[in-house]
């Protein structure tokens, strides 16, 4: 899946992975902590590990509904016990259980002292005050030991941990209210062109709606950042340019889309290296090739290109990564897995290529994946009727029908520590 590195020499492009590993390698995470109630925590990322300040199950519980028994020195294969009590979820049976005693209890309630096992309701027979056991159960049976899930003092969230809403649910089990997390980093978007329009505005002759900043606005919601619409702005450097200056007081990370490559009124390339500098340049990605990486003032700045499915396959391969790192998450790696092709593909040598396709299971329930047809760049139908990216290595020359191909399914979520 790596790219060819004399294609990229000749093209004065960068290959993906070196490119970012360039970018990661300069992005420092924002450091700032703050205290959040565990309610308004998810999606938050942790600034420090958390230790389990009790054990789980605090106590031994039942994991059915039945009975518990002491069988000590029980030997008859059907015995029949007395009941002497029962032990409900807040209400515990509150005696030790003597030798050849049983009561009833259910799903959580406390075990008492004493207990050898708990059977399950449907293998006794009851007679009135007494059960018949059809079985002699195992020792320890259907009884979930003290401590089991969690040891105090255990280390059960690590700092760098996005939070989901099974970790919250972690938490509440250990009593823990409030948690410390890393500021969410504020993030600014804007666009670049003459040509755009905003929606509700009347279109003249060669003028299009800006749609790049409603991708960024939905591609940026999945992360723990603060995201700030700049709106569009026309092709001028000096407007450019002092946005940028501007931008760079206020913000960790700016993205753009639009005006990265080399025409006439490409400028933001000019306007960066203006108020601050430019790291890296074009990248062997297709689409997404014309990207700039460089930072102003405090800020972070990525270009992203102006084609819409180039603004989506850069900011899914790139911009993504970088902003997990600057938002303190650890260890991301995008979900990719293997599927079988159904149709063929075609690409040139060259760059590696993300391609769209549908990703879905067959018969057997196994991945199967369709590559769409209108692969162009500007082609947003065929990205929405997408869930995937097809990866296709510089290489390669596409894939052949019943092949296997890598895929990373659209929206796959957080994958790391």
């Amino acid at each position: 899946m790596t790219s060819s590195a004399v294609d990229c020499f000749k093209a004065n492009l960068l290959n993906l992975e070196v490119a970012l590993a360039r970018i990661l390698d300069a992005i420092t995470p924002v450091r700032a902590r703050q205290q959040l109630p565990l309610k308004s925590a998810l999606g938050r990322i942790l600034a420090q590990d958390i230790q389990a300040p009790l054990i789980l199950p605090p106590f031994p519980n039942s994991a059915v509904d039945g009975y518990a028994v002491n069988l000590a020195g029980v030997t008859a294969p059907s015995p029949l016990l007395p009941v002497v009590g029962q032990s409900l979820a807040g209400l515990p049976y509150s005696d030790p259980l003597l030798p050849s005693q049983a009561i009833r209890i259910f799903t959580g309630a406390k075990v008492p002292d004493g207990t050898t096992a708990v059977v399950m309701q449907e293998e006794v027979t009851r007679q009135g005050t007494l059960i018949r056991l059809n079985r002699l159960p195992s020792e320890g049976e259907h009884v979930r030991p003290a401590g089991s899930d969690v040891r105090c003092g255990e280390v059960v969230l690590k700092t760098g941990r996005l939070l989901r809403a099974e970790d919250l649910g972690l938490l509440a089990a250990l009593g823990i209210s409030q948690v410390t997390a890393f500021q969410a980093p504020r993030v600014a978007y804007f666009s670049t062109g003459d040509e755009l329009r905003s929606l509700g505005e009347s279109l003249a002759p060669g003028q299009i709606y800006d749609s790049n900043r409603y991708s960024l606005s939905g591609l940026l919601a999945e992360f723990p950042v603060i995201a700030y619409d700049l709106g569009a702005v026309p092709d001028d450097l000096e407007q450019l340019t002092e946005l940028l200056r501007e931008a760079g007081q206020s913000f960790d990370l700016i993205l753009s889309s639009g005006g990265a490559s080399v025409g006439e009124k490409d400028f933001l390339r000019q306007a960066l290296s203006r108020v601050g500098e430019v790291t890296l340049w074009r990248i062997a990605l297709k689409p997404g090739k014309p990207l700039i990486f460089g930072r102003t003032g405090r800020a972070w700045y990525f270009g992203l290109p102006g084609n819409p499915v180039s603004v989506h396959v850069a900011f899914a391969q790139i911009v993504r990564p970088a902003i997990w790192k600057l938002a303190g998450a650890s260890g991301f790696k995008p979900l990719r897995l293997k599927a079988r092709c159904l149709n063929a593909l075609y690409k040139t040598v060259g760059r590696l290529e993300f391609q769209r396709g549908q990703l879905a299971l067959d018969e057997a329930g196994l991945p199967v994946v369709t590559g769409l047809a209108a692969q162009e760049s500007h082609q947003l139908a065929t990205l929405s009727r997408a869930n995937c990216f097809i990866i296709l290595p510089a290489d390669s020359q596409g894939a052949s029908a019943g092949t296997y191909v890598t895929v990373e399914p659209f929206a796959a979520g957080f994958y790391g520590s």
